[in-house]
């Protein structure tokens, strides 16, 4: 069997934001949390800057462009004010992500058919400017599909589904919903995208998701800090790590 690759982990810290921004002030500082996630084995640092602010704030972004030294995943959406930031900040990468102000975290992956001609343009621009470009979709093979006729390289599969059906004891979703990311992760493999995955991961669904060959990235954020206040952040980050390591062994076995 082919040697695989190195399963990236990227972690979120807006939520280090949303407690600083619970008090006010600068405590505790996401840009520190990143620098501590790197050294803790760290792949990668993600950051959506939405746009009521509620957590990551633009000078967060910039300040993370500017001061730690593995690549910077921009999250965001696909509107001209957020594409205008990117082109300025340059991030590694921008995840375009759906948002509404409703919302009390992202709900589930963008509609990548219905909203081709908005995103059209926004993934061209990023592309052009030298800066990967992923979307946040669902694993149903149209939106994969879509992803790949728009051009974006890269898709990172909502798990959030599938995570609350196995939270919640509902084992036949969540079978369905796993059958589904499996299909989806091999689908855009063959159509030529890298494969990521996240939402609502945690220890055991990591493991699990690990398993997926086709997946190179993953990116965790609320249960890491969630964590962290009990483990500390540091522990909890290779505490997750180890777990990737195991599930990834299981492709081998």
């Amino acid at each position: 069997m082919a040697k695989l690759e190195h399963l990236r982990l990227g972690v979120n810290i807006d939520h280090v934001a949303t407690i600083r921004n619970a008090r006010g002030g600068r405590h505790p500082d996401p840009v520190r949390a990143a620098k501590l996630a790197i050294a803790a084995g760290a792949d990668g640092i993600t950051a959506h800057l939405r746009e009521d602010r509620r957590h990551i704030r633009d000078d967060d972004i910039e300040r993370l462009k500017a001061e730690i030294d593995k690549p910077l995943n921009f999250e965001m959406a696909a509107t001209k004010e957020m594409a205008g930031i990117a082109l300025k900040t340059k991030p590694h990468a921008v995840c375009l992500v759906p948002e509404k102000r409703t919302e009390r975290t992202t709900e589930g992956g963008l509609d990548a058919v219905k909203q081709q001609a908005q995103l059209k343009p926004v993934v061209h621009e990023l592309k052009h400017a030298g800066i990967r470009v992923s979307l946040f979709i669902g694993a149903a093979a149209a939106q994969i599909e879509t992803a790949a006729a728009l051009g974006a390289p890269v898709v990172e599969l909502h798990t959030g589904s599938w995570c609350d059906a196995l939270t919640e004891g509902r084992a036949a979703e969540a079978e369905a919903e796993w059958q589904l990311i499996r299909a989806g992760a091999a689908l855009g493999k063959s159509l030529g995208l890298e494969i990521h995955a996240g939402h609502g991961l945690d220890y055991a669904t990591a493991e699990t998701i690990a398993a997926l060959p086709e997946v190179v990235e993953l990116n965790i954020g609320h249960f890491l800090v969630g964590e962290a206040v009990f483990e500390g952040l540091a522990d909890t980050i290779k505490f997750m790590r180890a777990a990737m390591d195991r599930g990834r062994k299981r492709v081998s076995a």
